[in-house]
């Protein structure tokens, strides 16, 4: 608004320079040029000098080529020489003046620069040619024609000023002048052809020719002069006309005048000379008056024109000033308000309005009215009808904000909500597969209830990011360090293709547990997409080293790699956690990794490595906690493992666990092909041993019924939570069995309460579901319930009947192809 009203302040003002710069521009001009025109008819006085030097110069130099024609001794030529010699040296002298006096014009007209430069260049040529009089190898008319476009070039260089269309009178004033210099020019050159017939003591042919066009020539300028000049100067030149010196040199030349049949008389070359050296000097003194008068009146015209211009630019001046004083005692009140209205609307915009936002964001319970500043313009004028427009505009802002926060909290309510009934219903789930898998010898159908484990996990897997995504915390939570290594076991097992993530052996790091349920869900997003975009006969390689107070988890696959430009998209992402909409949906896994990682200030960033990626991950210090000193970070139970992984398990848990964890909804199988397998040898195809054992039963053990030593699949809580720790209570959500307090004992309440942090009163916000693992009882302690001991025929005959199947299988040339599974296509 201040730009605009300056805008409208301004406009006039600048309109009005506008025209008065033109108009100024006009008059500067005329200025300028009016000054100009002054100084170049002022430099005519150099000119005329120049023209009467050269013109004796000229004149002396014909006689004495007329007389050297005759001559033959040498002391002839030196004479004629000693002549002209003075009156060169006085045509130097006045073209010095001429170079002097005509600098200042340097910046002149283009055309008066030119005529100036063919003066230069002509006289250049008389200079030159003056060695060729004494030897008079040259004929008299190619010397004297250099002397006279010397001349004609002075003249035109006089005739050159012109002041412009619109100023008749200077036109006028120099074209008088001009004619006068040229009826003296004419008079000059009469002057010379008689002084070379005085010389040379007879006339050529072509003479009296050559007096006869310059006499009319010189009644044409003559004339012209006295058509252009003002009475007082044609009254000048009849007096000078009729002064005796100057009637003497007219009758002498009227002898050279032929009469009827006589032959025109040779005037004596002393008494001509002398007689028309008079003339010549009557006719440059009324020169220099008309030129005079021509210098005073372009002088006058540029002092007057200068004078108006001043007047004008004053004028303007004084103007614009008073307009722009009014303009600012106008504009003085209004932009005060304007300010004032401005810093409110800076304030609320940078200051209130985000202040409320933020406080909608914190603040989970309703927030009532909230006041809204009044306007600070209070005038009754426009502008303070623009501030209660504002102040209306910011109250209206601030209710569409509490309306859109109270529905983002509904929404995200209903996200939690919906995920925790989900929640609970995916656990049930898993319960019951569990009491099947534990029941059920068929093959077949134990095949099929671990695909449906793994995809009942996954669905857990959904409904925590479907929490991330409402800007919930998981309900799953682990009160004591957890070493960094079982982390990332616990996340492997979360996967379909953990069976192709290999770890290298990670350092002594543990996490603290209020961190380990969201760094398993963001390590089990990273390497779900490693696997699913991957090749299914490569590995994906975790390590994990410390660096500096914090610890660093690099995750690398060979798999399809992404564009840069595409990498750097996600690395953005991963760096500023977008808001939810539906492009998080649709890429739910960067999502929920980059939301994860703002949450516990990790630091994830991708980056090409050859074919493939690697995913590094920066655990910061504060995440990191000293290994606990009572056994808590122990073996994950025995039952959740196959035979292998238990024997594994029992020498190093982290370093063997990963060798053979069967894939959750897949029975155990040898490895696929092109996978080194880092546990026991498998049998070799076609060894058949000598008695069928049953799954789980150790090696050289009798054939024997089979019991509950089948593997199941791995969970990430089956991998941290110890079986010495289940009786404690983990922190993690536990499957085993109702709580104590169902069965009539009161359990022990969890020794450091599981909270979400503190409101805004210090009290302890309450985390759903947390303190369940706390208070369940351990599935170790659950007795299963009693069963009969099947017909040891009938348990024999399906020993046989599975072992028939196992040999078909081995016979039968089957290739299994591992294909990545991406959650309908899409990249998570």
């Amino acid at each position: 608004m201040g730009t605009k009203l300056a805008t409208v302040l301004v406009i006039p003002s600048v309109a009005f320079l506008v025209l008065a710069g033109v108009q100024t521009s006009t008059l500067v001009g005329r200025a300028t040029a009016l000054s100009t025109f002054a100084q170049q008819v002022g430099i005519g006085r150099q000119i005329t000098t120049a023209v009467d030097r050269l013109q004796q110069e000229r004149d002396r130099a014909a006689g004495e080529l007329a007389a050297l024609r005759d001559a033959i001794a040498a002391g002839e030529r030196f004479a004629a020489v000693a002549t002209l010699k003075p009156l060169q040296a006085a045509s130097d002298r006045a073209m010095a003046e001429l170079r002097e006096a005509a600098e200042p014009l340097a910046g002149a007209s283009a055309s008066w620069r030119v005529a100036y430069s063919e003066v230069l260049e002509a006289y250049d040529q008389v200079a030159y040619i003056r060695a060729a009089i004494a030897p008079a190898v040259l004929s008299s008319d190619t010397i004297l024609s250099n002397y006279h476009r010397a001349v004609a070039a002075l003249l035109n260089l006089l005739a050159e000023p012109s002041p412009g269309d619109d100023q008749r009178a200077l036109t006028d004033a120099v074209l008088r002048y001009v004619q006068l210099s040229r009826v003296k020019e004419l008079s000059s050159r009469i002057r010379a052809e008689l002084y070379a017939a005085a010389r040379g003591g007879r006339y050529e042919a072509d003479d009296q020719v050559t007096l006869s066009d310059l006499r009319a020539q010189q009644l044409t300028a003559l004339g012209a002069f006295r058509v252009a000049a003002t009475t007082e100067q044609v009254r000048r030149y009849d007096q000078t006309s009729v002064d005796p010196a100057f009637v003497a040199a007219t009758k002498l030349e009227e002898k050279s005048l032929p009469t009827g049949t006589a032959a025109p008389a040779v005037l004596p070359a002393p008494q001509w000379w002398a007689a028309s050296e008079q003339r010549q000097e009557l006719l440059r003194q009324l020169e220099g008056e008309v030129l005079g008068d021509a210098v005073r009146q372009a002088d006058d015209a540029s002092a007057g024109q200068l004078r108006d211009t001043l007047l004008v630019v004053g004028g303007i001046v004084a103007v614009l000033l008073v307009a722009v004083l009014i303009s600012l005692l106008v504009g003085r009140s209004i932009a005060r308000s304007m300010r004032l209205l401005r810093s409110q609307a800076l304030r609320i915009a940078q200051v209130e309005l985000p202040h409320t936002l933020h406080r909608l964001r914190v603040v989970d319970r309703p927030v009532g009215a909230i006041e809204v500043a009044p306007a600070v313009v209070t005038s009754r004028d426009e502008l303070g009808e623009l501030a209660e427009a504002f102040v209306a505009v910011h109250r209206s802002a601030v209710d569409v904000a509490v309306e859109q926060a109270m529905m983002r909290r509904n929404v995200n309510a209903m996200f939690v909500n919906l995920a925790r009934r989900s929640q609970v219903l995916v656990e049930r789930q898993l319960e019951l597969l569990d009491d099947l898998e534990r029941e059920e010898s068929d093959p077949e159908q134990l095949e099929n209830l671990f695909k449906l484990d793994h995809l009942a996990a996954r669905m857990r897997r959904n409904d925590e990011s479907l929490l991330v995504l409402a800007g919930s915390e998981s309900s799953r939570r682990w009160n004591r360090p957890v070493g960094l290594g079982a982390v990332l076991l616990a996340a492997s097992a979360e996967i379909e293709q953990y069976q192709r993530v290999r770890h290298e052996a990670p350092a002594d790091l543990h996490v603290r547990g209020h961190a380990v349920g969201d760094l398993v869900h963001l390590f089990a997003e990273l390497l779900e997409n490693a696997t699913a975009f991957s090749r299914p006969d490569t590995m994906v390689r975790v390590a994990t080293r410390a660096e500096g107070a914090g610890a660093l988890v690099e995750i690398t696959d060979q798999g399809l790699g992404m564009s840069p430009s595409a990498l750097a998209e996600a690395n953005a992402v991963l760096a500023e956690p977008p808001a939810a909409d539906v492009a998080a949906s649709e890429r739910m896994g960067l999502f929920v990794v980059s939301h994860l990682g703002a949450r516990h200030r990790l630091e994830v960033r991708l980056r090409s490595a050859g074919e493939g990626l690697v995913a590094a991950v920066r655990i910061p210090a504060e995440l990191l906690a000293p290994a606990p000193l009572d056994g808590a970070d122990q073996p994950a139970a025995q039952r959740m493992l196959t035979s292998q992984v238990a024997a594994a398990s029992a020498a190093g848990p982290l370093r063997a666990a990963t060798t053979e964890l069967p894939v959750a909804g897949r029975s155990p199988a040898r490895p696929p092909a092109g996978l080194p397998a880092a546990g026991p040898a498998w049998p070799p195809t076609g060894a058949r041993p000598a008695h069928p054992l049953p799954l789980g039963a150790p090696a050289g053990a009798a054939p024997a019924v089979p019991r509950q030593a089948r593997p199941m699949p791995v969970r990430a809580e089956d991998v941290l939570s110890p079986v010495a720790g289940a009786a404690r209570g983990g922190g993690w959500f536990s499957r085993q069995g109702p709580s104590s307090s169902v069965l009539g004992v009161t359990p022990q309440p969890a020794a450091t309460p599981i909270t979400g942090g503190t409101n805004e009163r210090g009290l302890p916000v309450r985390v759903p579901m947390a303190q369940l693992a706390a208070v369940t009882e351990s599935g170790a302690a659950k007795q299963p319930a009693a069963r009969h001991d099947p017909d040891p025929d009938a348990v024999g005959g399906m020993l046989s009947r599975y072992y028939s199947g196992v040999r078909r299988a081995e016979a039968e040339e089957t290739t299994v192809m591992y294909l990545p599974r991406d959650e309908g296509g899409r990249q998570q």
